[in-house]
């Protein structure tokens, strides 16, 4: 079995010929996009797999990559829909959406370039409530890292939530994978929360419903294979690639949280 690290976990199944118990998998496609449903459902399970119990959607986004017509209308689509099962919202639930990792690092850019393309609505909601009372009121923000900060991500994030005090969190970080395929081709969405850092091995305080009390949902997308001794592979076009990624991933999350836009509504409103 391949010990490489992996953040995914679809991967951390890899040399198992059977399901674990505590384990369920199912695979399907959605308008060409392949998605794995993974849940892990006991603690025996979260330890043999080390990821936490929870439900974990993994859709492969090549088709977006390869830039098949519609490709990122479906791709969005998609994704807010399964967003949408694992972060279940009344119509007035305010969100906070953090974008975890470093922006001057491209495989960690990620949450920031994510968080460039999200709708911040919650100021709006509250001061023009006439024209943007229609919509949830959604807060975001890129938190940096300790090396530019001097504050823990979780930190930053946990001010903002006692400020803010929304009904849900979404977290959006880069991650590790083991095959290389996979590199900014995969998206992971978990309700189990996630570890800011983990991605570049550089692991800090969790984010989770069971620290902040409310639903958080974890977006990840990976971006490095970890080859040990200091040794970290990624892609070529990373740079591209993570400002793609990071656009779908906003408009997807836009789609999600605000009920009847479109691609075309987003394109506006971003501008």
């Amino acid at each position: 079995m391949d010990n490489t690290r992996t953040d995914l976990a679809m991967e951390s199944l890899a040399g198992n010929e059977t399901l674990p118990d505590g384990v369920t998998r199912a695979e399907y496609e959605l308008r060409g996009f392949r998605v794995t449903d993974m849940e892990i459902r006991d603690e025996q399970a979260a330890k043999l797999l080390c990821k936490p119990a929870g439900r974990y959607l993994t859709v492969e986004t090549e088709r977006f990559f390869r830039r098949e017509e519609n490709a990122f209308a479906d791709g969005a689509a998609i994704l807010a829909d399964l967003m949408r099962q694992l972060l279940p919202l009344r119509p007035d639930d305010s969100v906070l959406v953090a974008g975890l990792g470093n922006r001057e690092i491209t495989p960690d850019a990620v949450g920031p370039e994510t968080v460039a393309a999200t709708l911040v609505t919650r100021h709006l909601v509250e001061q023009l409530p006439a024209e943007f009372g229609s919509f949830r009121p959604v807060c975001a923000f890129a938190t940096g890292v300790l090396g530019t900060t001097g504050l823990e991500s979780a930190s930053l994030i946990r001010a903002l939530f006692d400020a803010a005090k929304p009904r849900a969190v979404v977290a959006v970080d880069a991650l590790a994978a083991r095959e290389r395929e996979r590199l900014c081709r995969t998206v992971q969405l978990t309700d189990s929360g996630i570890v800011p850092g983990s991605g570049v091995g550089n692991a800090r305080q969790e984010l989770s419903a069971r620290v902040f009390g409310v639903p958080v949902l974890a977006v990840g997308v990976p971006t490095v294979v970890d080859e040990g001794d200091g040794l970290i592979l990624t892609r070529r076009d990373i740079d591209k690639c993570v400002r793609d990624i990071g656009r779908l991933l906003g408009y997807a999350l836009d789609l999600a949280l605000q009920d009847g836009l479109s691609v075309t509504d987003i394109d506006m409103l971003i501008g």
